[in-house]
């Protein structure tokens, strides 16, 4: 039988803890952790990002989270706890997934952007 999307976005939420907007505000308090926003850039220019988070579309993550990798991000660190959103869950979960397969322990799904607005989370807006 062919893996599909749904069977994939399942198998990462297996493996990668879904969190409230308060879990993560907690998790962030404490420091050495990362929240990535996985939404495209056209997304993110929309309707703003969470403040201080950092803007890595999906299809780039496996280049910026590889240490190895000659495009690699240095905010990405295995001893830091990593919190990823996107617009509804899904894309989030994915990357979570394989931040898990990369050997990062403490990755935690946001859900959606929206999630986070509603919850009052602070956001930053494009060009403020």
């Amino acid at each position: 039988m062919p893996t599909t999307a749904k069977s994939l976005i399942e198998a990462a939420n297996a493996v990668v803890p879904k969190i409230t907007p308060a879990q993560a505000q907690e998790m962030i308090a404490k420091g050495n952790t990362l929240v990535v926003d996985v939404r495209d850039g056209t997304e993110v220019a929309a309707s703003g990002k969470i403040a201080g988070a950092l803007h890595v579309q999906r299809g780039l993550l496996e280049f910026k989270a590889d240490p190895e990798s000659p495009t690699a991000d240095k905010n990405f660190s295995r001893d830091k706890t990593v919190i990823l959103y996107c617009g509804s869950g899904g894309r989030a979960a994915l990357g979570g997934k394989l931040l898990k397969d990369f050997g990062y322990e403490k990755v935690y799904n946001l859900g959606g952007f929206k999630d986070w607005v509603e919850a009052g989370g602070k956001v930053e807006k494009p060009g403020a």
